[in-house]
């Protein structure tokens, strides 16, 4: 028997199923009398809804029900509220309103249900729902936050004045004001974190079913947060939660687009009572591109103020959040909270000032990608830096290293009174750019040079805080057969967790990780989950893990002193054995486990915890591009970075979220981009045609190494790894292009870096 532990990386056990097709994803799933839906969506981005017609729809082959905002109304189902309702800095409530789950009087973007069809097969439900006929009177359209905050900008909703759900300021401005007047040097960007959609490799999907004689529902769901969606659905339905069970197996991929409730949830559920049998959906992928949540869409106008010797003085900026249609799931809360928490993130920024506005347009309502709102704090700071050092003529690396809170003042508190507990900043810059080989760099340069491309330098500092939802639990079972159940209320969505916590538990109770088997994914296991976001699980459930190891081997001591004829104070706990110490008596964890049992004494423990703290991943990532001037198309050549990830449970798996992450990251930074006619509201980049998934030959090979500095906020010790490349990546490759494209007088260019963007640049700077 194998016992892997805490720093070990054995093979990831899940993969084998999943390289051998024995995965049980949403469509793996069989069950008995399945129909199938489909949806009748908006072509319109902005419109009047005159009327609904479904009796040529009804009368169609193989239809079971056409449902409309009518039958939801007569059924007395609710519409979705958001996820984050007010300003958890303040108090004040977002100004919103509700999803409706199918459109009655209006639609505000191309993609928002307007029907739904119920057949007995796909393609009848298909064919049906194109005989829905719909009277639309169009409206204008606004698809940029810029455009809805205009004066005289057509209003998606009377309870919204001004598409503005919030206009927040908050900081220090007097002090800001002041450090601007007296700044030697002052630096501005405009700055667009431009829209992306995630594209999981598994769309979005869900079975309903409902049992009349329980009157409950059930729904497998492709997400990636059961009790939260579960719970939300539950409203919408006007159930209790009790009477809602969702299930997710296995999900293939969710990057943040399957955190949080969609109105097909909810529609699935219901259908499913109406017809008496269980209904699918599974979304198209270009339903995936109209309807999933897309992710960033924050403009930022910045100024960063600086003394002669290049120390920092004051930030400012204002920042328009667009959140698209409707404050769905966490729009409001990661402008107004993840934006603000890491303000100047690793660097002494003792002024900052803050606007920020979240508006609505008539686009997909937004969600989150890995590193919501912290993506967009670092991508301005780091820009922000690499601007100051070309136009002041500081040195890049020295300026950030003279504004870096040193490892020996950690804790750190900034400016918003936010603590972060660990790190050594300037140590793990100086790592990754010797690991760079930025030495070498001059070199590089004059070969790419020799044949006829620009090669630039660039690199940013990254910094999160993770945690994601405060609650969590799990339960530990040992079962009569000898091995031990494992039950979590966070969800894998491929980051290895069946490897990743039998280690954790495996360390603590000397257990041999096979007979340590991982069960989540159901509402039913067990009472309340936070799911997976925000790189949580490892300290959520790891931490609940430690401490329930804790109560384990506390209950066991008392169980072992009784076998044993000894004294508690005598025994000790070591590597799965409760020994009586200065002898060889012993007895094992899981024979204490069945005494246990027979004695009415269980081992089982449940264990649930709500944080206080967050952990704080961070690092350096530094990459080098090459572009050709004439065309405008930039290569990645090199990308080598130096994370903080804390203790590493499993550092073969943590490179490989890290990887994960860095490809995202890149694919926003060269080629991603969710973008919207302007007047029509009509999505251009709708499928793989027109919007650039980045693929093997756009990744230089990834050079990562660590610079572990031990979390305080956990007894594990760890930090979560699974969103720093996304962080990094954008800020990094667009100060390289930059600093690439600098002699040709370069100094801003908008969007990822297409051929196109690059080639524009190019020539307006001529």
């Amino acid at each position: 028997m194998i016992k892997s532990t805490i720093g070990d990386s054995p093979k990831r056990r899940e993969d084998a199923r999943f390289v051998t097709g024995s995965g049980a994803y949403l469509d793996d799933l069989k069950f008995e009398g399945l129909t199938r839906a489909a949806f009748v969506r908006s072509p319109h981005a902005h419109a009047l809804v005159k009327s609904v017609d479904t009796a040529a729809a009804a009368r169609a082959p193989g239809v079971l029900a056409v449902l409309t905002a009518a039958d939801v109304r007569a059924d007395g189902l609710k519409s979705l509220r958001p996820y984050a309702e007010t300003n958890v800095q303040t108090g004040e409530r977002f100004i919103f309103d509700e999803q409706p789950l199918l459109a009655a009087d209006k639609v505000r973007f191309v993609g928002e249900t307007v029907a739904m069809v119920v057949a007995e097969t796909l393609a009848q439900a298909l064919d049906a729902a194109e005989l829905v006929e719909v009277e639309y009177d169009s409206l204008p359209a606004v698809t940029t936050a810029e455009s809805a905050v205009a004066s005289g900008a057509p209003l998606l909703s009377p309870e919204v004045p001004g598409n503005i759900c919030m206009d927040w300021r908050t900081g220090d401005a007097a002090g800001a004001d002041a450090a601007f007047a007296s700044a030697t040097h002052v630096v501005t960007l405009a700055l667009d974190n431009h829209r992306v959609t995630t594209n999981p490799i598994e769309p979005r999907g869900s079975v309903g079913q409902f049992d009349p004689a329980t009157q409950r529902y059930t729904l497998h769901v492709s997400s990636q947060n059961i009790h939260g969606n579960r719970n939300h659905a539950a409203r919408a339905l006007g159930v209790e939660p009790k009477d809602l069970r969702f299930i997710a197996p296995d999900v293939g991929g969710g990057f943040g687009a399957k955190n949080f409730i969609y109105v097909e949830h909810v529609l699935v559920a219901w259908a499913a009572r109406r017809v008496g049998r269980p209904v699918k959906w599974v979304a198209t992928r270009s339903e995936v591109f109209l309807a999933d949540h897309p992710s960033r869409d924050m403009q930022a106008t910045a100024s960063l103020a600086l003394d002669r010797s290049g120390k920092f003085l004051a930030l400012r900026a204002d920042s328009l959040a667009n959140v698209g249609a409707y404050l769905a799931g966490v729009g409001g809360g990661v402008p107004t909270y993840q934006y603000v928490h890491l303000q100047g993130t690793v660097y002494r920024l003792p002024s900052i000032a803050l606007h920020v506005q979240v508006v609505l347009t008539n686009t997909t309502p937004i969600g989150v990608m890995r590193g919501p709102g912290f993506a967009e704090t670092v991508n301005i700071l780091e820009r922000l830096i690499d601007a100051a050092a070309l136009k002041c003529g500081f040195d890049r690396a020295e300026l950030r290293r003279r504004n870096m809170v040193p490892a020996d003042e950690m804790p750190m508190t900034n400016s918003f009174g936010f603590q972060v507990d660990s790190g050594a900043f300037a140590q793990t810059l100086d790592k990754a750019l010797d690991r760079a080989d930025v030495a070498g760099f001059a070199a590089r340069r004059r070969q790419s040079e020799a044949r006829g491309l620009l090669r630039g330098l660039g690199y940013a500092y990254h910094i999160k805080g993770t945690g994601g939802s405060p609650e969590e639990n799990v339960d530990i079972r040992f079962e009569r057969d000898g091995s031990v159940s494992l039950i979590t209320g966070t969800q894998h969505i491929g980051q290895g967790h069946e490897t990743t916590f039998p280690q954790i538990v495996a360390h603590r109770l000397g257990v041999p990780n096979e007979l340590i088997h991982l069960k989540q994914g159901d509402t039913d296991l067990i009472p309340t989950g936070g799911g997976h976001g925000s790189s949580r699980a490892t300290y959520m459930a790891g931490t609940a893990i430690w401490r329930a190891s804790d109560e384990i081997i506390a209950k066991g001591t008392a169980l072992a002193a009784d076998a044993l004829e000894a004294s508690e104070a005598d025994i000790r706990f070591e590597d799965g054995r409760f020994v009586v110490s200065g002898t060889d008596r012993a007895i094992g964890l899981l024979e204490v486990a069945a005494l246990g049992r027979e004695k009415d004494r269980p081992l089982d423990t449940y264990h649930f915890w709500k944080r206080e703290h967050l952990t704080f991943p961070n690092g350096t990532h530094v990459v080098e591009v090459e572009i050709d001037r004439e065309t405008g198309r930039v290569t990645l050549d090199r990308y080598s970075g130096v994370d903080d990830y804390g203790v590493l449970v499993n550092p073969m798996v943590v490179a490989g979220q890290a990887h994960g992450a860095m490809a995202q990251g890149i694919g926003q930074a060269l080629l991603e981009h969710t973008t919207y006619d302007p007047r029509s509201g009509q999505m251009i980049a709708g499928s793989f045609m027109d919007y650039a998934m980045p693929r093997a030959d756009d990744l230089p090979s990834f050079d990562l190494g660590f610079n572990p500095t031990r979390c305080t906020t956990n007894p594990l010790g760890v930090k979560g790894c699974g969103e720093a490349g996304a962080i990094a990546a954008f800020p990094a490759i667009a100060n390289a292009i930059l600093d690439a494209l600098a002699p040709l007088g370069v100094t801003e260019f908008s969007g990822p870096a297409s051929p196109g963007h690059i080639w524009e640049a190019i020539e307006s700077a001529r």
